[in-house]
């Protein structure tokens, strides 16, 4: 039975090559090839949709997308979830194998343009020119995807920038309003207090004419009386004189001089020291609103973030690199600090550290001193038992259980044990696999919202990464909770 189907098989192939032969088809090289690696197709599959290709291919293909849950096909990009089961085909197989035949028989009959072919293969012309056209097609078609993808990319570009420019003009007008209406206010009260100044000025420069009038009639009244007086005391006659004497001697009622009430010659003095007082102030306001305005238009990210922009190697990775530093205040009574403070280890004994809110007093945590924006990337040396890589915000809670990294919605952590990685986040754990390493690497995009976590060794493997939305700065951090175990951040050049 054996026998017969493989002579039956052997009869349809020489039937197959010889009426290819005789009749000189030529076959479209494309239709046995794979898009992927672009050569005759090996152990041939076919997948859902109805699109071949070699089976290590398309394995090595969905294996890449693995992480997003779901698979698609290469050509016409229709997607299957869950991943297809690959089995070979095994027709297709047959054929792709006849094709070859036949194609190297008819090669013998075709013009080589050399005479002798000793020493080097023969292929016809038409063969030749064959697979060089579908290459050329393949090619074309990668070049004009990559034209309309370039193309959509400057669509979006263009967008971007008109939403700049949008974005920045609003700016601009909203701030001159603003500005002006101070420089109204200002204004205001410029004249607001020149008005009272004048009005209090002129009251009080009344009051002093008046009192001024009040003085200098009294003493034209005492001169006249003195001269009456005066005219009196030279009177002969002694009669008229104890005559005219009890009109003459009565005086008015006088105007002392202590119910002149003047002030120390400062007058308007205190008014100056006012104003200076507020002009001070608002300096000091200003040049700390200021500081806070430039350093806000310095941080607007106008860059479109795209999560396929993360690198992909360690050396794209330490184009991002940041040295961590680690803050004392934070570090748990048990950890020892070395290495100008990049290093941590726990050591079971309370260290002689003063009271301060922000230390960790649960567990053997501490954070980095310096806050974490922008693009960053650094790497935790580990040694011992175990340790907890993270990123936390500065409010997370220094005491209790909630406190620990990533057991709340404020920190986000990767436990590395001796066999076997956890990811944490809200209390939430995540298996997470990948190659064993004494080395973690931490990759941050702050505006994007994407935290990675890589294993770091002769190569670099990407353990975890997170796509969510930071709404406050970050800072490193790491939890030693084993005896004798240690972290050290490492200096990357």
């Amino acid at each position: 039975m054996l026998k017969s189907v493989k002579t039956r098989r052997a009869t349809l192939s020489d039937t197959v090559r010889g009426e290819m032969a005789q009749k000189g088809v030529q076959v479209e090289q494309e239709a046995i090839s794979c898009s992927i690696c672009l050569d005759p197709l090996k152990d041939p599959v076919t997948i859902p949709c109805g699109h071949s290709y070699c089976m290590n291919c398309i394995k090595s293909h969905w294996d890449r997308e693995d992480e997003k849950k779901t698979h698609s096909c290469p050509q016409c990009r229709q997607s299957f979830t869950p991943r297809p089961v690959l089995v070979k085909n095994t027709m297709l197989a047959f054929l792709v194998e006849e094709l070859k035949k036949t194609g190297l028989q008819a090669a013998s009959a075709d013009l080589c343009s050399v005479d002798e072919h000793k020493g080097h293969d023969t292929v016809s012309a038409a063969a030749a020119r064959t697979e060089r056209k579908r290459k050329l097609k393949v090619s074309r078609q990668n070049i004009q995807q990559r034209i309309q993808d370039r193309e959509e990319d400057v669509k979006v570009l263009q967008q971007e920038v008109e939403a700049i420019n949008g974005s920045a003009d609003k700016a601009v007008e909203h701030s001159e309003k603003i500005f002006t209406e101070l420089i109204r206010l200002m204004e205001k009260r410029r004249s607001d207090v020149k008005q009272q100044v004048r009005s209090q000025q002129e009251t009080e420069v009344s009051r002093v004419k008046e009192l001024q009038e009040k003085l200098e009639q009294e003493i034209t009244e005492l001169k006249r009386k003195d001269a009456e007086l005066k005219k009196l005391s030279h009177t002969e006659d002694h009669n008229q004189f104890l005559h005219n004497y009890p009109s003459l001697s009565a005086l008015s009622e006088s105007t002392h001089s202590s119910s002149i009430n003047i002030r120390p010659l400062k007058y308007f003095e205190d008014v100056t020291a006012a104003v200076s007082e507020v002009r001070h102030k608002l300096r000091d306001v200003l040049r700390e609103t200021w500081t806070n305005i430039s350093l806000t238009v310095t941080e607007v990210d106008v860059l479109l973030s795209n999560p396929q922009t993360e690198p992909e190697t360690r050396a794209g990775l330490l184009r991002y690199s940041h040295e961590i530093a680690l803050d004392p205040n934070t570090a748990h009574t048990e950890l020892l600090l070395s290495e100008g403070n990049r290093k941590v280890t726990y050591i079971s004994q309370p260290q002689s550290y003063s009271s301060h809110p922000d230390r960790f007093t649960y567990c053997g945590q501490v954070l980095s001193r310096e806050s974490l924006t922008g693009c960053c990337y650094w790497e935790v040396e580990w040694r011992g038992g175990g340790v907890v890589v993270a990123v936390a915000y500065k409010n997370i809670s220094r005491a209790g259980s909630v406190s620990v990294f990533g057991r709340n919605d404020k920190s986000w952590s990767l436990v590395c044990v001796n066999d076997s990685y956890y990811f944490y986040h809200n209390d939430v754990q995540t298996p997470v696999s990948g190659p064993q390493s004494s080395r973690v690497g931490v990759y941050l995009d702050h505006s994007a919202g994407i935290l990675s976590f890589y294993s770091v060794c002769e190569t670099i493997t990407l353990l975890h990464r997170v796509q969510t939305t930071f709404t406050q700065p970050l800072y490193a951090g790491v939890n030693v909770y084993c005896s004798d175990t240690s972290a050290e951040f490492s200096k990357l050049k």
